[in-house]
């Protein structure tokens, strides 16, 4: 692992953001960069700024982009808003607002 980058508390699905990162795994980081700019999906927006804080921390190692590949990526669950909407006969229904600890390290290519 060469740099790393965590997007925390992010409000989304970890089942809807490992739709959009099981596209990238493995991949180089440019090709990934514009795969993510194409995927009508929500949560390419946050992986692709995720992506780019490992990238500009990898630059800080004095590393480029032609360099590097994602070698690790992944959607954890984080934890859950627990919310109530009403329901019939008076009861109240749960909602679960779920969260995720999005991860992503980079390594260099051989």
């Amino acid at each position: 692992m060469i740099a790393k980058a965590e997007g925390r508390y992010l409000r989304l699905t970890p089942r809807k953001v490992r739709l959009v990162i099981d596209l990238i795994r493995g991949k180089d980081v440019s090709s990934s960069l514009v795969t993510l700019t194409h995927v009508n999906k929500g949560p390419s927006t946050y992986v692709a700024k995720v992506l780019n804080s490992a990238i500009s921390n990898a630059k800080q190692k004095g590393l480029s982009e032609e360099q590097l590949y994602i070698s690790k990526i992944t959607a954890d669950q984080g934890p859950m808003w627990k919310r109530f909407r009403a329901a019939s006969f008076g009861r109240a229904a749960p909602i679960l607002k779920r969260t995720t600890h999005l991860k992503v390290e980079l390594d260099l290519k051989s």
